[in-house]
């Protein structure tokens, strides 16, 4: 449970933390760091087994027909990350607490953040690839709610719908990608993968699943030409650009790349694609940096350049270049967002991140200028610091690249030209912000240093900076040794961590870049003009272009689809279903088998006559929908005694409850609508659905006749013959629906109560006006709630309700259950708003259905997770005998709790809808109150 807890400590803390904001900034700002501190406390006595290279492994069954289990791996390579999400998550915790105003909601705020940490150490930690891709996925939702935190602001949310639209999309063609891996390698858990690489590598979709999961790695890490959406982002709050885009969200791409590195690479396609990705990706995050004149904005194509250096080391497919990738992904998440941290600063203090304005803040900002000096240093390579030394790595690397011909000069070039735009465009961070004279129109003047604790964050990460860049054996060494051995998935080469490493080739590139980028930056008056020639592309507007011209062609699409007309979509349904049923079907030969029918009986006969005519009638009598309905219930009933004809009492009972509040339902929708259809439609068309409903008609008896007149085996012996001995129930119906296929019930009641919210809220606030009479010019009666009605009404609530709960109680043995009970409480209820209006029924009955139903689904998944406790997979039920006074022996079964969820959440749904309905008519609820009105009177 070690490695579990520390994934679902902060959701946990996310639930929690809001709690606080009521108790102040610093109360709820310590309640979200707990979370941080305990998970590093638990991962902390695990390092001496992972600097042996051991790894630790934790699985939990969940899904196992679906090769999903809940496994999480604990390894070098996932402990880099974890530390880096976990130790920059809690330092931007401290300083969001300084950065966010006191009339923003910080609860929120913090809740968002927590989830997305939880979401990244999911993403890490997990040891099954589906898995991963849950996690992955959920870190792209969160980040979208905080890149649009401020939603006010028009750019913040356009720039989350971008940030979702891409990394959506990459994770779409992710989830395609881990399907291929799993298809090849048979399984989806990361060890078996990982073991796989010579046959995912010779297997002739390797090409396919490499190109789909560097779809998904390239859009979450901001790679060409998927690196716009970055920039955009920055409209988010300080503290989410300091996390998510430069020490956490960025790296989950660079992080596949590792941690699929045995799988995947090692070949020609991997060094091809991710190399050259990664290296376009440098060269123009690096070139764009220069020309921004918003902090943010420089810093955040400079991260995309330095994301574009790190694929290119992993894509250069030598273990050194893997283990120097690991190096800076280190050494970026430090210098970066202590950058972001120190630009957040800038902004608070002086209202701007335009850096044609604030200039000279040396004099004003002492202690926050030489912090962004050291990190800003650090970016660009300066010697001491840790930026120096892993890009000096990446500069040998690029020697070793054998191109062929004059193509092998080319790395080395592009890495040292980008070093020198990254030296340039971190000396106009410098410069322009802290000196080149004096401020310009600044909102806030004279701007000051920030609060003390706010720089702490800033501080402890410079002094990494230098630590690292010092001592870099010592303080990281043993950490990269350990993420570099995972990733390798073998030995690790000789390499040295050093501050200096000679007189060689790669210090004379790193020197080169170094003064270059000083010159570069003395001339850059020149370097600006010439860019101002080219008409700059806007991203936004190219990006917003082709989503609005994606959403006209759709809209296109749907106008010829949809136009209102339901007779229209039964066609295109039914239709459908004939396209694609008709192909497997003659493959598989339908046809009538030897074996005999059942013997036809008159009673059976008879109901089977009744069914037909009153279906008929239904089609005759749709002119009159009154008639039509009561016709329609007719055939419901014939149904139910159909079941009930071929001993099958429990789909009796749910048909015979599903039809009366269906039949509710039908007459409070008809008390909207006209009595009468229009006119008939054309011969043509009604001759057209004619044969459309032959059609489907001979088909569905085509496919019945030859299933039962031809043997085949059923599994409903493996049912019958496991239902009391691993259910502990007679019922068989029942135990498959809490135990065998309680997987398939929990998603059908959380399907009907987000059918029920989403009646309730598109009805919310809507009126119809209320029909004066029926269908034929008769007006309503009077008294809309009969006292004969009530007085029937009210002494049945509680025998409905006693047979409801006995229903229940007897459902896990005999005909009966929480989905027939619930519907029995519904109809009772129902009965009495009928009866007795919505007002006096809803006085006596206090509680919100939204509640009912949340509460049901919280029963049923509590009752599935239970299992976990135990070491079963999810919805594992037990039961057991207990001897009660009186009564006797009793069967209790956990399923017991879960069919509570089940009944709870029907009665919500059920009553939320109908009731809705219900409320369409204003005068529902006003006639109610007249007539106790009266009745006070």
């Amino acid at each position: 449970m070690t490695l579990s807890l520390v994934v679902l400590l902060p959701f946990l803390g996310a639930i929690a933390a809001p709690l606080f904001a009521q108790a102040g900034r610093t109360a709820i700002a310590i309640a979200s760091s707990v979370p941080a501190v305990v998970a590093l406390s638990i991962l902390f006595p695990h390092w001496k087994t992972l600097a042996s290279g051991n790894v630790f492994l934790e699985t939990y069954q969940w899904l196992p027909s679906l090769g999903v289990s809940l496994s999480f791996r604990l390894d070098g390579l996932s402990m880099l990350f974890a530390l880096l999400i976990l130790v920059i998550g809690l330092l931007v915790i401290v300083y969001a607490r300084y950065y966010l105003k006191p009339q923003e909601n910080i609860g929120k705020f913090y809740a968002l953040l927590l989830c997305f940490m939880g979401a990244m150490l999911g993403i890490v930690l997990s040891s099954n690839l589906l898995l991963m891709l849950i996690f992955w996925e959920l870190t792209s939702v969160v980040s979208f709610l905080l890149i649009g935190y401020w939603s006010h602001k028009k750019d913040a949310r356009r720039g989350a719908r971008m940030a979702l639209a891409i990394t959506g999309g990459g994770g779409l063609a992710l989830l395609a990608g881990i399907l291929l891996l799993g298809h090849i390698v048979g399984s989806f858990e990361l060890d078996q993968v990982l073991a796989a690489g010579a046959l995912i590598k010779a297997h002739p979709l390797y090409p396919f699943a490499l190109a789909l999961v560097l779809l998904g790695a390239f859009t979450k890490s901001a790679q060409f030409p998927f690196h716009f959406w970055l920039p955009h982002a920055m409209q988010a709050p300080t503290p989410v650009s300091a996390y998510l885009h430069s020490a956490t969200m960025v790296k989950a791409g660079v992080f596949l790349l590792a941690r699929l590195y045995p799988a995947l690479a090692g070949t020609e396609q991997w060094f091809f694609m991710v190399s050259f990705t990664g290296m376009l990706t440098l060269l123009i995050g690096a070139y764009v940096a220069l020309f921004k004149h918003d902090l943010k904005g420089l810093l955040a194509y400079s991260t995309v350049s330095h994301l574009g250096l790190i694929t290119l080391l992993f894509g250069m497919g030598t273990p050194l270049a893997a283990v120097a990738g690991l190096f800076h992904v280190v050494n970026h998440a430090t210098f970066k967002a202590s950058l972001f941290m120190a630009a957040g600063i800038i902004d608070h203090e002086t209202g701007t991140r335009d850096m044609r304005h604030i200039n000279g803040l040396w004099r004003f900002m002492p202690h926050t200028a030489t912090l962004a000096m050291v990190s800003a240093a650090s970016m660009a390579g300066v010697p001491l610091l840790n930026g120096f030394i892993s890009k000096e790595m990446f500069f040998a690397e690029a020697l070793q690249i054998n191109l062929p011909g004059i193509w092998v000069y080319l790395p080395p070039v592009i890495a040292t030209l980008a070093g020198i735009f990254g030296v340039a465009y971190s000396a106009r961070f410098i410069h322009d912000v802290f000196f080149n004279g004096k401020p310009l129109n600044l909102p806030i003047y004279p701007p000051q240093e920030p609060p003390r604790y706010m720089k702490i964050p800033v501080e402890i990460l410079v002094f990494a900076c230098i630590m690292v860049g010092m001592f870099p054996a010592i303080s990281v060494g043993p950490l990269l040794y350990a993420a570099a051995a995972a990733t390798l998935g073998g030995p690790v080469p000789d390499y040295e961590l050093a501050v200096l490493h000679g007189f060689n080739l790669p210090l004379l590139m790193s020197f080169l870049a170094f003064f270059g980028g000083l010159l570069l930056y003395t001339q850059r008056q020149r370097l600006f003009d010439f860019h101002a020639r080219f008409k700059e592309i806007d991203e936004k507007a190219v990006f917003e272009a082709l989503v609005a011209r994606l959403v006209d062609r759709a809209h296109q699409f749907t106008a010829r689809i949809e136009n209102g007309s339901l007779q229209r979509y039964a066609t295109l349904l039914v239709v459908s279903a004939i396209v694609v049923a008709v192909m497997p079907l003659s493959e598989l030969g339908i046809s009538i088998g030897a074996n005999g029918l059942t013997p036809l009986d008159w009673p059976t006969a008879l109901g089977a006559l009744i069914l037909v005519v009153c279906a008929f009638g239904t089609v005759y009598m749709h002119r009159s929908r009154f008639f039509a309905l009561i016709l329609l219930s007719v055939v419901g009933l014939m149904v139910s005694l159909g079941f009930v004809r071929f001993s099958s009492p429990d789909l009796a009972m749910t048909q015979l409850s599903v039809e009366v509040v269906t039949i509710v339902l039908l007459m409070l929708a008809l008390y909207y609508m006209p009595s009468w259809t229009p006119v008939e439609t054309p011969l043509s068309r009604r001759l057209r659905d004619g044969a459309l409903a032959l059609t489907a008609g001979a088909g569905m008896t085509l496919v019945t006749l030859a299933m039962l007149t031809q043997p085949f085996d059923s599994i409903s012996s493996f049912f019958l013959a496991n239902s009391k001995v691993g259910g502990g129930g007679t019922n068989v119906v029942n135990v498959i629906l809490v135990d065998f296929r309680g997987f398939d019930t929990l998603g059908e009641i959380t399907v009907l109560a987000i059918a029920a919210l989403g009646i309730y809220a598109v009805l919310k606030g809507t009126t119809l006006p209320v029909p004066p009479g029926d269908g034929f010019g008769h007006p309503w009666a009077r008294d809309n709630h009969p006292v004969m009605l009530r007085q029937i009404a009210r002494p049945m609530l509680p025998l409905a309700l006693m047979i409801s709960a006995y229903v229940f109680l007897r459902g896990h043995n005999m005909p009966g259950g929480g989905f027939v009970a619930g519907l029995i409480t519904s109809v009772a209820l129902i009965l009495q708003y009928v009866a007795s209006g919505i007002v006096w029924t809803q006085e006596r009955i206090p509680f919100r259905y939204h509640n009912v139903i949340a509460l049901g689904l919280l029963f049923a998944t509590v009752a599935g997770a239970g299992s976990y406790a135990y070491g079963y997979p999810f919805l594992t039920s037990a039961f057991g005998y207990i001897t009660w006074p009186v009564v006797g022996k009793f069967e209790v079964a956990s399923a017991l709790v879960f069919d509570l969820g089940v009944y709870l959440a029907v009665v919500g749904a059920t009553l939320l809808a109908l009731v809705s309905i219900g409320r369409l008519s204003p005068h529902s609820a006003t006639k109610s109150l007249k007539t106790r009105g009266s009745r006070w009177n």
